[in-house]
């Protein structure tokens, strides 16, 4: 997210238009080796509204409980689990959607 935010600011484009950068970059990139569902895996979460993105990435990746997750983010631990549900939802059908 910090990635995201900082590409954001530098260069005044949309999330939207960074997004499609990284999505591009993740297709195209001969560096990164990793199969083809993490390559999925990645562009689904990057389709993920940014609350979404960021919950789901400190969730799943960082493993964090959501009491932590509401700290940083100052968001009810109810309203994190809704957050984490949907976007589990998206990336799910974003990975069916092959």
């Amino acid at each position: 997210m910090s990635f995201l935010n900082r590409k954001k600011k530098r260069f005044f484009l949309p999330i939207e238009d960074v997004t499609q950068q990284l999505t591009t970059k993740i297709d195209n990139d001969p560096d990164l080796n990793g199969d083809e569902i993490q390559k999925k895996l990645q562009k689904a979460i990057l389709q993920l509204p940014e609350k979404q993105r960021l919950v789901f990435n400190m969730k799943y990746f960082d493993d964090l409980a959501y009491e932590q997750i509401s700290e940083i983010t100052d968001t009810s631990v109810g309203a994190l689990k809704a957050s984490y549900h949907h976007a589990v939802k998206k990336i799910e059908e974003y990975l069916g959607a092959d």
